[in-house]
């Protein structure tokens, strides 16, 4: 079976589960909020990469991961980020539009850093981007259902709100549909990897989250504010990692898209810890 059949709809279905999350209000955050928007954005879309240069670079992991790593850092935040922050206490509309606003920024930065970092492994190995196409399917996969899901938002709000409360709840056993599948077709290389990616993955979460407490520091956010920063920087969006990297008209490479299975494994361990500590502490 090809991934891309599965991972195709899953990702289409959780940008339109986004749009039809979003109301116009949500892009307003940006004029009414400027510091906590810019400290969200600041760590998703530059802090992130850096952060994912540094630790691919220090585990000397192979160019093909490296690229797969890379990917994590150059997608937007997961959409459910949203629900984490909201079981964490956070600030759930301003959640709402970062991952909004960096789901639309990276549709552009993404070709472009992962033309830079392709050429930087291409002495190594034949691997090139076609840059046109990355930005193409982007737009059809990415920013087609997300405004479609906004225009009947707008236009059809009880319709809206309905179909989004079933498609939240389907969001998380998809991707444990996709991880499930991808292991099964590509076990072997992910058992051997594991030790290293998955202490990669690990230290990758770790740091960006660490960012994302300094980010709020230096904006001088609220405790609400850190928390939904911390889990926007932490969690990106696993399943677009996968679909670029096994496209067809991308990568078309099943092992690049290891890191971002191990990446959501580890995601959701590190951030259910992190909610769970949140609670313990409001509790005590």
């Amino acid at each position: 079976m090809n991934t891309i059949f599965i991972v195709l709809p899953i990702l289409t279905l959780l940008m339109f589960d986004l749009g039809l999350a979003l109301q116009p209000k949500d892009f307003q955050l940006i004029t009414q909020r400027p510091k906590a928007m810019l400290a969200g954005l600041i760590g998703q879309i530059v802090l992130l990469p850096l952060v994912a240069l540094a630790v691919g670079s220090v585990f000397h992991v192979a160019p093909l991961f490296f690229l797969g790593i890379m990917l994590i850092a150059c997608c937007p935040g997961g959409s459910s980020s949203n629900v984490f922050s909201m079981l964490a206490g956070g600030d759930v509309a301003l959640s709402v539009s970062l991952t909004a606003f960096s789901s639309i920024i990276t549709l552009f930065t993404s070709p472009f850093i992962m033309d830079l970092m392709t050429q930087y492994v291409g002495t190594d190995m034949d691997v090139h981007l076609p840059v046109g196409n990355l930005l193409v399917q982007n737009l059809v996969l990415m920013a087609v259902p997300i405004l479609l899901g906004l225009w009947i938002a707008v236009r059809h709000a009880s319709l809206a709100q309905r179909m989004h409360n079933v498609l939240k709840k389907l969001a998380f056993p998809f991707l444990i549909l996709l991880a499930t599948v991808f292991f099964i077709q590509n076990r072997e290389v992910i058992v051997r990897e594991f030790p290293q990616l998955g202490l990669c993955m690990t230290v990758l979460i770790l740091l960006s989250m660490a960012g994302g407490v300094c980010l709020s520091w230096l904006m001088r956010l609220t405790g609400r504010e850190q928390r939904t920063i911390v889990i926007e920087i932490g969690m990106q969006n696993a399943a677009q990692a996968i679909t670029i990297a096994t496209s067809p008209f991308v990568f078309n490479n099943d092992i690049m898209a290891i890191p971002a299975i191990i990446y959501a494994l580890m995601m959701n361990v590190i951030l259910l810890t992190y909610v769970g500590v949140l609670k313990r502490k409001t509790t005590a």
